[in-house]
């Protein structure tokens, strides 16, 4: 068996070879995946990126000079396409569900990112502001006495 180089790949890409077009990217659908996806914040639109940028990609074959490496061009298409998907999700008003007979379903809470809004897990929720308040000023062992640990295993 006569092995392939990436530059045969290439080759035969440009030419429309499609399958030397997937063996050229599938190393790196996984990471552009997860790159979209922490450009995004939605698996289903990260999914849609990539299949724009590898769409995008195959259709800009003639135009990769190599002058850079495969990786950092398909990033670049990656990142563009995340940008517009952006921009036009901030333009495109939400749609109303419209699928007659079939109720809508019910919010599932799994499309919030808590790790992609700004300052929200850094804020302490009402319990844990109330035992930072309690132990300001305190000297280790007095803070320590006065967590909810120490107090249950005095009770025990």
């Amino acid at each position: 068996m006569v092995a392939v180089t990436t530059s045969d790949l290439m080759s035969m890409a440009r030419a429309g070879d499609g399958t030397a077009f997937g063996r050229l990217v599938e190393p790196y659908r996984r990471e552009l995946r997860v790159h979209c996806y922490r450009m995004l914040g939605s698996l289903q639109d990260a999914e849609d990126a990539l299949q724009d940028t590898l769409l995008a990609a195959w259709q800009g074959m003639d135009g990769f000079e190599e002058r850079a490496a495969l990786r950092t061009w398909l990033y670049r298409i990656a990142t563009n396409q995340c940008l517009n998907a952006r921009r036009s999700a901030s333009r495109r008003p939400p749609q109303a569900w419209n699928v007659p007979l079939v109720e809508p379903p019910e919010p599932t809470g799994l499309g919030e990112v808590v790790w992609l809004v700004p300052g929200r897990a850094a804020r302490p929720t009402g319990a844990l502001r109330a035992d930072r308040v309690d132990l300001t000023g305190f000297r280790h062992r007095a803070a320590a006495a006065a967590t909810t640990a120490t107090r249950r295993a005095r009770a025990a």
